[in-house]
């Protein structure tokens, strides 16, 4: 069997065969660091900080208490939560209980709620207070048992806990929902549940003589923005694998000592693989930050000096030119993983000028516990505009959109992932996992080519594709050049039916343009002239103050294509 081209390129340091501890279940993560480092701070929420055996405890607690429910193993337990201190608690709570985690989009509609909740047949769910509203509308809709609820108040220090109800009020955020027996107090129940330390979810990690790390840990929903949602199930196995495998990647982190910045959502796996669950596994102390907004974010990393920023580009963007940037202390910052959609070249540098850290692009999916490929920590052996290399214990091929036959150096196609991270399957969907799982391969849906060295760069999504008088154009490589354009901030490109019917589609452009810019269409137009060929070149130009995007920052270009198909009918 030839060596896979990645190897190759691997950093030294970097284990080019794959183990990790598969006897560990999730949570015994947070068991194992509590055990090992008690004392050390896991959790920072303005202020306020919980100790890892304090964390430990507190997920015993509610895990107690989902028993004393009637929580069943198996059971689908979901959390509509933003990332506070009671996100960790239920999660690996839950999951001590023996129950299938669902993390649930805070900023879901109604009827993308209900799908949720309805489809994953959770009869538990634990949310933000001020979401009760929207929890009660669909309630009737779902199998809900009960809801736990709790504010965002229940974690901060006194000070800021007595402050918050006058804050809250102000902004039409402070909301008193009425107990009922099947709607609960998040921190009563902590309160009244004393871990009992014989039951079975309690025994310490060395005692568990039989484990079952292949049963479904999480129930992680695809983004929807094709349609409907999707459960990927991630099993223990899954996620530990994953876990390790950034480790691996990031041998430098010192256990017991790393600062992570928690700011990408918890709810999304990229968030709940590569910083909540990475940092507990390391004893890394997290600085939670339940929205992100530039000056909190400046303000955290210059206090706590945090270590790694797991990030999406528009954060490092705003980052970027915010005017205040430069007067914070941000030279605490090791690594920087940016993922969920491609990093410009112009804002990496000019985020790792400002900061002196390292950024590095990634890429993963839901169906993968996210991460399959990350480049290396080296200045010298990255490779800029690239997702990097396949993470140790993970394989990689292109292979033809048409045939399905394996494509060689620098030819496009599509983008298949075989590894331990990669989900057992879609909830209760068959069809659909038959066609995304053929043979072990994850078919990703992404179009992509691997050079000779094993670097892996993604052209575009399959289905983003915009087919103009017989050509494929990927929005993806007119956006780059857009980008470099002086004046533009942001800009998305997507396929529209052609109203004279003989192109197929036509390439429009929505531009938002960096402060004090105006619109300039016939300048963009000719900057594109000279950086593309010629059915490239969008034919529309919209000029905008912002675009549709997911929590996670991805642009949603069906919200884009729905508006224009609704103006003209």
């Amino acid at each position: 069997m030839t060596e896979k081209p990645w190897l190759r390129s691997y950093p030294l340091d970097a284990p080019k065969n794959f183990t990790y501890p598969e006897f560990l279940q999730v949570e015994d993560l947070l068991i194992k660091t509590a055990l090992d480092m008690p004392n050390r701070t896991a959790l920072i929420f303005y202020g306020k900080k919980i100790s890892y055996r304090e964390l430990d405890r507190l997920s015993d607690a509610f895990a107690l208490a989902l028993l004393r429910f009637g929580v069943k193993k198996g059971d689908r337990v979901a959390l509509l939560l933003p990332n506070i201190p009671q996100f960790v608690i239920a999660y690996y709570g839950a999951l001590k209980a023996e129950a299938i985690v669902v993390p649930t989009n805070p900023l879901y509609t109604e009827r993308e709620l209900e799908h949720q909740l309805a489809d994953s047949g959770s009869q538990t769910l634990v949310a933000l207070d001020i979401f009760y509203p929207k929890i009660k509308n669909v309630w009737n809709k779902t199998g809900l048992r009960r809801v736990i609820l709790t504010g965002v108040q229940d974690y901060l220090p006194w000070l800021k806990k007595t402050l918050y109800p006058i804050k809250a009020k102000k902004e039409g955020l402070w909301i008193r929902v009425e107990k009922t027996p099947s709607v609960c107090d998040f921190m009563e129940l902590i309160r009244e549940n004393n871990p009992d330390l014989e039951h079975p979810c309690f025994r310490s990690l060395y005692a568990r003589l039989q484990r079952e790390s292949e049963s479904p840990a999480q129930l992680q929903y695809t983004g929807g923005t094709t349609g409907l949602a999707k459960g990927a199930i991630l099993t223990h196995n899954n996620l530990v694998a994953n876990v390790w495998q950034c480790r691996k990647w990031m041998l430098d982190l010192k256990a017991g000592e790393e600062i992570f910045l928690g700011v990408i959502p918890f709810f999304h796996v990229y968030g709940l693989t590569a910083c909540m669950n990475v940092g507990v596994s390391l004893g890394a102390t997290l600085v939670l930050l339940p929205k992100f907004k530039t000056e909190d974010v400046l303000k955290a990393i210059q206090k706590y000096k945090t270590t790694v920023f797991p990030g999406i580009q528009a954060m490092y963007l705003a980052i970027n030119g915010n005017p205040e940037t430069r007067k914070y202390n941000l030279k605490s910052i090791k690594y920087c993983i940016s993922g969920a959609g491609p990093l410009h070249q112009e804002v990496q540098e000019k985020f790792e000028s400002i900061t002196g850290a390292m950024v590095v692009e990634g890429y993963g999916l839901s169906e993968a516990s996210p991460v399959t490929h990350v480049n290396p920590f080296s200045r010298i052996s990255r490779k800029i505009g690239s997702i990097g290399l396949p993470l140790p214990g993970t394989d990689a091929k292109i292979v033809d959109l048409e045939t399905g036959s394996e494509l060689g150096p620098n030819q496009p196609g599509e983008l298949l992932i075989k590894g331990p991270q990669v989900m057992q399957g879609y909830w209760h969907k068959p069809e659909e996992t038959a066609e995304t799982l053929k043979d072990g391969w994850l078919h990703t849906g992404d179009i992509a080519v691997m050079d000779e060295n094993g670097f892996f760069n993604i052209v575009d999504r399959k289905k983003d594709m915009i087919k103009t008088g017989g050509e494929n154009v990927y929005p993806r490589e007119v956006e780059e050049v857009l980008f470099r354009h002086p004046k533009i901030k942001e800009a998305v490109v997507v396929g529209l039916p052609d109203p004279e019917k003989f192109r197929g589609e036509i390439i429009k452009a929505y531009i938002i343009l960096k402060e004090n810019e105006s619109p300039c269409e016939q300048e963009i137009l000719n900057f594109c002239s000279r950086e593309l060929a010629k059915f490239k070149i969008p034919r529309i130009i919209e000029f905008r103050k912002e675009l549709p995007k997911t929590i996670v920052g991805k642009v949603l270009r069906r919200v884009l294509v729905e508006e224009e198909l609704k103006k003209k009918n």
